[in-house]
């Protein structure tokens, strides 16, 4: 009967980031990408979900007082515990075939920085959602195995994974970690810095969105070499008089405004190394530093971070999806894979 089981079985893989979650079902791979965002009523002291994921990003910012909408995310772990729960459910609804009656097996990737509570608190959300078992893994490890690093070997690999919440630094050999480090840094940080800068320098106040607009279109790690770069029209509310106005901003005023988060992230690329063991150093200059992550596509990131280390340094294919694809893989490998899962904590 165990071989039928396995056949209907949608034992998932859920990257449940600060930004997006990804969710990534046994033989089909990643069926769902969305932004980590839940909306809801409140009549009565009682939360009612209006809308999760993408429906639910539109409201953000732009919500009347009845209704909220939140991301239960902070940091790469839970902070709102029940509306976290709700938006894993919805997830896991919309991907789980209902023919099928055995609960689903379902890995999570964690931050390598995320304390037991923490991780006792995702291990919870997600039984309390519908899963049989979960099963926990270390996001380094599921970012290099989705940037498809030869983690089993015995040679030293590198993975930074920025994430929105959380910046992942790890050195990996023989399939686990050797150091790794978690700082709380990603692209909400960046969001944030740009929004500061603009209220600081222009006397403008924007919104989360407007400045991830920013971030995405001119962002950059570095001075443009002209003093400039490409300019984009922006609107906010001016702080002098409160009306809203529209201004334009390039993107040396970006790479200013992004420079502290840039150099956080440099610095714990730094101390990593400088916490590795030598002949895992020797392997590292050999083989680079693989980016992963949603801020690997900040631009020039990697221009910025080799001139700050001297290596050479890469960027993942699909960035992105690295953590999902890596769990995914961890899944459907997990014989091989067993001792990175974490089934009881």
């Amino acid at each position: 009967m165990a071989g039928w089981g396995g056949l209907f079985s949608s034992d998932m893989a859920i990257d449940l980031g600060t930004a997006n979650t990804l969710v990534y079902v046994r033989g089909k791979g990643i069926v769902l990408n969305e932004p980590s965002v839940v909306a809801f009523h409140v009549k009565d002291g009682k939360k009612q979900v209006l809308a999760v994921g993408e429906d639910a990003k539109m409201m953000l910012g732009r919500t009347p007082g009845s209704i909220e909408a939140i991301r239960p995310m902070r940091e790469g772990v839970i902070a709102d515990f029940d509306v976290a729960e709700e938006m894993i459910k919805h997830f896991i609804r919309k991907v789980h075939r209902r023919t099928t009656f055995s609960k689903p097996k379902i890995i999570v990737c964690v931050p390598h920085g995320a304390t037991p509570v923490e991780k006792r608190a995702i291990r919870q959300s997600v039984i309390s959602a519908g899963a049989r078992k979960a099963g926990l893994i270390a996001e380094p490890i599921a970012a290099a195995i989705g940037a498809g690093m030869p983690i089993t070997d015995p040679t030293g690999s590198m993975v930074v994974d920025i994430g929105g919440g959380t910046t992942e630094v790890a050195v990996l050999s023989l399939g686990d970690i050797v150091y790794a480090r978690s700082v709380r840094v990603g692209g909400d940080r960046m969001d944030e810095a740009i929004v500061s800068y603009l209220r600081r320098q222009q006397n403008l106040l924007v919104g989360e969105s407007t400045a991830e607009r920013i971030k995405t279109s001119i962002g950059t790690a570095r001075m443009p070499d002209d003093g400039r770069g490409a300019s984009l029209q922006i609107r906010g509310r001016d702080l002098l008089n409160g009306v809203p106005k529209e201004i334009e901003i390039n993107q040396a005023q970006v790479a200013e405004a992004l420079a502290e988060t840039v150099m956080q992230i440099c610095e714990a690329v730094m101390t990593a190394l400088e916490a590795t063991p030598p002949d895992l150093a020797a392997d590292i200059v050999d083989r680079g530093v693989m980016l992963t992550g949603g801020g690997a596509l900040l631009g020039e990131l990697d221009l910025a971070l080799r001139e700050q280390t001297g290596l050479s340094i890469s960027i993942a294919d699909q960035s992105l999806n690295c953590v999902a694809l890596g769990t995914g893989k961890a899944l459907e490998y997990e014989k091989q894979l067993r001792h990175v899962i974490d089934y009881d904590s």
